[in-house]
């Protein structure tokens, strides 16, 4: 997810997000583990998406 689309959620929204994102990540995780997973890349891309949100998440809290 792009980081204007990122910006257009809510609080709530971006948290739900960020807990999505995790699970993602977990399961391309255990496919790396267990040597199912094709492209390691992704495990790359979905740890930067979760900083992106996080980081998004952590400026709307503090504009509060």
């Amino acid at each position: 997810m792009k980081t204007a689309e990122l910006r257009q959620k809510d609080v709530a929204g971006l948290q739900t997000e960020v807990k999505e994102l995790q699970k993602a990540h977990f399961g391309l995780r255990m496919q790396k583990a267990t040597q199912q997973l094709n492209n390691t890349a992704q495990l790359r891309v979905t740890r930067r998406a979760i900083a992106r949100a996080k980081t998004i998440l952590a400026e709307k809290q503090a504009a509060k």
